[in-house]
């Protein structure tokens, strides 16, 4: 999206609208009206990649697993951690199997960052 705004060849440069051909001439706003000289335009390289991480940093999605804010905001449980024995752990729950079965917890240890899952 920022890069279509940085280009500015093919949009509008009071709204952002993308600017439509109306003759050899000219091109057209199709919201406020506005009009630029065709030569502008003409002959642009109008093509530029979009990664998968663009799109969703734009959208503010983050893959599963991924490190995020919300990591340091995690539950915390008094409960030892199975590989060194530190007394609290973080912890997040998913329902992974059918509705009438329990919830799965996932533990991940601070310390040593040992993973493990209950249920």
């Amino acid at each position: 999206m920022e890069k279509s705004r940085e280009s500015g060849f093919l949009f509008c440069n009071l709204c952002g609208t993308m600017l439509i051909l109306k003759s050899a001439t000219s091109a057209e706003c199709p919201l406020c009206q506005t009009t630029r000289n065709a030569k502008e335009i003409i002959g642009k390289d109008i093509a530029y990649t979009v990664s998968a991480e663009d799109i969703r940093r734009e959208l503010g999605i983050s893959l599963f697993g991924e490190k995020t804010q919300e990591d340091a905001e995690l539950p915390k449980i008094k409960k030892a951690c199975e590989k060194c024995q530190h007394p609290e752990l973080v912890y997040t729950t998913r329902q992974t199997r059918s509705a009438d079965e329990g919830q799965t917890t996932y533990y991940t240890c601070p310390n040593c960052g040992h993973r493990f899952t209950e249920g």
